[in-house]
């Protein structure tokens, strides 16, 4: 099994998909004007609009509602990413830090309030754990 894909929800798809095309300078791919796909090496971010949640069920998922969830992206460098993400005004929840499994990391939110991660593995323990 591989996990390939997180899909996030929104009432407003162009706004979140320039967001995290700014975020990643991933440009996305758009199936359609309900559905667009930005495709790292690792795992795909899909951002669909909330009419697409009628066919999974109704009230299978809500917009903006997230308190759970952190999608993680893997950086070079995060306190440059955190500069560079300055002009964007994204509220900033973490400044980066380093964590006690040893990961510097920057936490944000995109326009719907989600959690963002970028993080740079800084020892040695957390180095190889990511090349794994």
């Amino acid at each position: 099994m591989n996990f390939v894909s997180i899909r996030v929800i929104t009432d407003d798809v162009a706004r979140l998909v320039g967001f995290y095309e700014q975020v990643t300078g991933v440009t996305a791919t758009w199936s359609t004007p309900d559905f667009a796909e930005l495709t790292t090496p690792a795992c795909t971010l899909a951002v669909v609009s909330t009419r697409t949640v009628a066919l999974f069920g109704t009230d299978s998922a809500r917009p903006a509602a997230n308190h759970s969830v952190i999608t993680e992206f893997r950086v070079a460098d995060v306190d440059a990413e955190c500069e560079r993400l300055a002009p964007l005004d994204c509220e900033i929840v973490q400044k980066p830090a380093t964590m006690p499994w040893g990961n510097r990391s920057l936490l944000f939110r995109d326009p719907d309030g989600n959690l963002i991660n970028f993080f740079t593995p800084v020892t040695p323990e957390a180095v190889a754990r990511q090349e794994r």
